[in-house]
């Protein structure tokens, strides 16, 4: 419908949501503060929920000691390894995957078969291959990561509109170039999105992990607390897991900036 000066409205607006990091902070606050105030007034058994003063005050005393740090170095190391491997030879599996006919069926055959598998019930074989030292965890962390990451890479090439592929080929670039310079890039915001997904997969198997075998890491921490029912520093740890979440959310998010900021 026109309007009466002449004019059409414009109706090409939305579905394009914009993240709010005031928002975000302020409901974290309030549901704190409501938890606080229900533990204040007797409404939460602290007990089994503490209030959120005595985990802050469990958090200063371990950083204080410098057991958090001991604990949490231990678990990033693990983190890091293990999901820098996955992620790499997940990267270069999805691309064979969805580049070349030669592995497409058997890569994601063998995709198929193990992806189902609960990685947590692969510990115990894992340590048996590797031992009870480092290198088990890292091949839990690496071996979860791994899947999503083929799945989110091959998903990505097979999205890449062909008339790109076909106006590259017109223009004679060499297979190589058309990866580098057509695929690669509009497949990269399916990898990021990949790395979403993994990034928290990678945390739930570090923590499951370290449980099943290891001295030190915030899992073997939040595991020796709850068999002592020492709620205080368990949810302490619980906390430290859900700001590392957060942590490495904000860094992919920041690396998508930095990656795709061609997008406009």
């Amino acid at each position: 419908m026109r309007r009466l000066d002449g004019k059409v409205p414009f109706r090409g607006g939305g579905f394009s949501p914009s993240d709010h990091p005031a928002a975000a902070a302020a409901t974290l606050c309030v549901a704190v503060a409501l938890w606080q105030a229900g533990a204040s007034a007797g409404l939460i058994p602290t007990l089994f929920l503490p209030a959120p003063v005595a985990i802050g005050r469990a958090l200063w005393a371990l950083t204080v000691s410098g057991e958090l740090w001991g604990h949490l170095s231990a678990s990033l190391f693990r983190l890091g390894v293990g999901w820098v491997v996955g992620t790499v030879f997940g990267i270069g599996m999805g691309l064979a995957v969805g580049l070349w006919s030669a592995f497409r069926s058997p890569g994601m055959a063998l995709v198929s078969a193990l992806f189902p598998i609960p990685k947590i019930a692969l510990v115990p074989l894992f340590i048996i291959w590797f031992g009870i030292g480092e290198g088990a965890k890292i091949a839990t962390v690496a071996f979860g990561v791994f899947f999503p990451t083929v799945i989110a890479t091959a998903g990505g090439v097979d999205n890449v509109p062909r008339g790109l592929v076909r106006m590259g080929q017109s223009f004679g670039l060499s297979h190589g170039a058309i990866v580098r310079k057509i695929v690669l890039p509009a497949a990269l915001p399916a990898i990021l999105n990949g790395f979403r997904v993994t990034s928290s997969i990678a945390i739930v198997l570090l923590v499951a992990a370290e449980m099943i075998g290891a001295q030190k890491g915030i899992g073997a921490f939040v595991l020796a607390a709850g068999n002592l029912y020492d709620t205080d520093n368990l949810l302490a740890g619980i906390v430290v897991l859900s700001l590392l979440g957060l942590v490495v959310a904000w860094a992919i998010g920041r690396l998508e900036r930095w990656l795709l900021g061609w997008r406009g």
